[in-house]
């Protein structure tokens, strides 16, 4: 595991309730040094990101469809804004569509992927992401190294 100063501040926007719960639940049973904050939709999400005082996070998961603010938007936003530039972007969505993987790439995502469809992959998945060298992965960010898979 990456030794941080601080725990790892995660966070998670994504409108189902159910993706939610099983997220938190995964990110408990590893028991890994963080600090998780959930958003349900998009707006909350950007609302939160302005905010003067926050700490930033390090890695944000971003779900694409949300009603109102999409995470296609919010990444829009974030990558706009010079504040966020050291903020880890990990697209987190059911879609595989190959036009959603390669507009989020063009807009500037660090990873993108697709929910696991069990409880032990989402575990693997959320640890891989957490513990990965982000600053080599966006060194080199490629189309094929972008989309994430086990």
């Amino acid at each position: 595991m990456i030794a941080h100063k601080d725990p790892m501040h995660i966070l998670l926007a994504d409108d189902d309730e159910d993706d939610r719960a099983f997220f938190s639940e995964a990110i408990m049973e590893l028991k890994m040094d963080n600090k998780l904050t959930l958003f349900t939709n998009g707006n909350g999400l950007m609302d939160y990101l302005v905010l003067p005082d926050i700490k930033l996070p390090h890695i944000l998961f971003l779900d694409l469809n949300m009603p109102g603010k999409t995470g296609i938007e919010c990444l829009k936003e974030i990558r706009a804004n010079t504040r966020f530039k050291d903020v880890s972007v990990a697209i987190y969505s059911t879609s595989s569509s190959e036009k959603d993987i390669e507009d989020t790439f063009i807009e500037g995502a660090n990873i993108y992927i697709k929910k696991p469809n069990d409880f032990s992959a989402l575990k693997k998945v959320i640890k891989e992401v957490i513990n990965m060298n982000w600053q080599f992965h966006t060194s080199g960010l490629n189309i094929e190294t972008f989309f994430f898979s086990i």
